[in-house]
């Protein structure tokens, strides 16, 4: 039982739905990991091992992490880095087998920073689900100037396909950093008119937006409710992200 639990907002429990949170996973050591899942675990439903990070440190301890967050019941995966490698290098089968050795449940799919042809990634996206993973794919990519080529069009052509490969939810790109990306400007802004286009041409409840600043965590929450899918959370932000879900932080107290 927590305390004040009485003014605290009802959030669905997990296995949740809706108001899916996605945290990155920067190369936490498995103990600290451990400690802060213990505290807020309950409150993750992804967990991104972020970008080539699985490759640098040792498999016996990437091991050990996956098996632990999959104990809170979070879905861990591996994040899109490691699945364009694999995908320019030829080394989808390696990748799909290492990653079921690891005990990864789910994979990334994503082109932000290799050109994939759109039939290939969706052909990929199949041969994931295929190999028995849950697959999140990212439509968006990494390079501004790249990403300003995508129109809002295009990119909900993606989505729909994408979707209907496979994926089980959709990830906009906003990158670790959340500026000048897709839907965000170069402050970090969210541009509103893009997201309601977005929303009214594709089901939000398979999105999952790339939000890592607490000013866009906010804006989605205030905007779309606390039930919006949010990624890229930093590690250090979990319970900040959730008072903010619960109208417990001034930003949203009496606004949700």
């Amino acid at each position: 039982m927590k305390s004040f639990e009485f003014l605290s907002k009802k959030r669905e429990e997990k296995p949740r739905t809706c108001g899916i949170t996605m945290v990155l996973d920067k190369g936490l050591g498995l103990e600290t990991a451990n400690s802060l899942m213990d505290v807020s675990g309950e409150y993750v439903d992804y967990l991104k091992f972020g970008w080539g990070t699985s490759i640098v440190h040792e498999r016996e301890i990437i091991k050990a992490k996956v098996e632990m967050y999959k104990s809170y019941d979070i879905t861990p995966y591996t994040g899109g880095t490691l699945f364009e490698l694999a995908y320019m290098n030829n080394k989808l089968e390696d990748f799909f087998k290492e990653a079921h050795d690891l005990g990864f449940p789910a994979i990334e799919v994503s082109d932000g920073s290799v050109n994939i042809a759109h039939e290939n990634k969706l052909e990929a996206i199949n041969k994931a689900c295929e190999n028995g993973f849950e697959v999140l794919s990212e439509v968006g990519k990494k390079d501004p100037l790249l990403d300003k080529e995508l129109s809002l069009d295009e990119r909900i052509t993606c989505m729909k396909d994408e979707l209907s490969a496979g994926s089980s939810l959709i990830i906009v790109e906003a990158r670790e950093g959340g500026k000048n990306i897709g839907i965000f400007d170069k402050a970090g802004n969210a541009k509103e008119g893009e997201i309601d286009y977005i929303l009214n041409n594709f089901n939000g409840d398979k999105l999952l937006w790339e939000a890592p600043n607490k000013d866009q965590q906010v804006f989605f929450i205030l905007k779309l409710g606390n039930t919006v899918n949010l990624g890229n959370i930093s590690s250090d932000d979990i319970t900040s992200l959730e008072t903010i879900r619960r109208g417990l932080r001034g930003d949203t107290v009496g606004k949700i």
